[in-house]
């Protein structure tokens, strides 16, 4: 089968493309012929040897994939050959084959393609994980999404509208405020030409956001952090401009406000029927026509390198996908 592999630590131009031997499914596992992998940002981290998790070399990246299954191991009873899926792999999904634990392997709603299916898990999963489970959104509040435009911040739009929220979306540039509108955002802020702290006061009447999703870190945090509501949440989601930010601890005393963290991988090996549980709701809202999962662009297994310095170089709107080209 053909992979794109991390052979030692480094940029996303140093990965490579070969034939590698076919993978076997062992006990607990799920052997999927992928047809789509997502591209997410975790992708550019591990690569690097930044991320938490550092498997051993070589290695695939790719932490999601849609595909076909082609053999199950022992122990597993809930899928058989031919079923259309979607898997989370934590990596190994840049490939033609991808080996994933049972329990993290769902079957592809009908009429969804594969493309859509790998742009769908990761970013669906992590905010409505964020908004539902962490911050406990409740109809009729306000959410405030920085790096709106990208994968997560999308989904996080998306899903707080279906939630019932008010949603001001927060990005670089009004090409990609556009796209933020275009999936149900209420309001919109350019954080590069407008001060994000003046903007949320003035559009919730001095009172703030009831919940900050900050996918994004370095210097917006602090004054987001500073724009919340009285019992507000803010939802720690990752760290896309790179820097982890320091934030001062006397903001969330005076504000009666919570700092929560949210990783999805850790909530799916700890609470598994809790997350199975959210899943199958977002399926549900899926196949109901209330999700609209953006993908901006498609590349082959040969092109896994543009992709991610599109991610790096913030060029992604919602999610780019790689083709096996099965």
């Amino acid at each position: 089968m053909k992979a794109v592999l991390c052979k030692h630590y480094g940029p996303p131009s140093d990965l490579v493309v070969e034939e590698v031997p076919s993978l076997k499914a062992g006990e607990g596992q799920v052997l999927v012929e992928v047809h789509a992998c997502g591209v997410n940002f975790p992708d550019t981290l591990i690569i690097q040897g930044t991320y938490q998790f550092k498997p051993a070399l070589p290695f695939s990246p790719g932490a999601e994939v849609a595909g076909v299954v082609q053999e199950v191991g022992i122990g597993v009873t809930e899928f058989q050959p031919g079923d259309r899926v979607i898997a989370a792999t934590t990596w190994g999904g840049y490939a033609q084959q991808a080996l994933a634990q049972a329990e993290r392997v769902t079957r592809m709603p009908d009429g969804m393609d594969f493309q859509t299916a790998a742009a769908f898990l990761l970013a669906y999963g992590t905010s409505h994980h964020a908004l539902k489970d962490r911050a406990e959104l409740k109809p009729g509040e306000t959410v405030l999404v920085l790096g709106a435009a990208g994968g997560v911040g999308l989904a996080a739009v998306e899903i707080a509208k279906v939630m019932g929220a008010r949603v001001i979306a927060a990005a670089s540039t009004e090409d990609k405020l556009a796209i933020c509108r275009q999936h149900g955002a209420d309001e919109t802020i350019n954080y590069s030409s407008e001060d994000l702290r003046e903007r949320v006061k003035a559009l919730t009447g001095g009172r703030g956001a009831d919940v900050v999703y900050d996918p994004v870190g370095g210097n917006l945090s602090e004054p987001a952090l500073r724009s919340m509501a009285w019992r507000g949440r803010f939802l720690v989601v990752g760290f896309a401009a790179g820097a982890i930010p320091n934030l001062p601890l006397n903001l969330p005393l005076l504000k009666g406000c919570a700092i929560i963290g949210v990783f999805l991988g850790a909530f799916m090996r700890s609470e598994p029927q809790r997350y199975a549980s959210e899943l199958r709701e977002l399926l549900a809202w899926m196949a109901d026509g209330k999700l609209h999962p953006h993908v901006c662009a498609v590349y082959p297994l040969e092109r896994a390198a543009d992709a991610l310095y599109d991610l790096m170089n913030r060029k992604v709107t919602g999610k780019v996908v790689l083709s096996t080209g099965l």
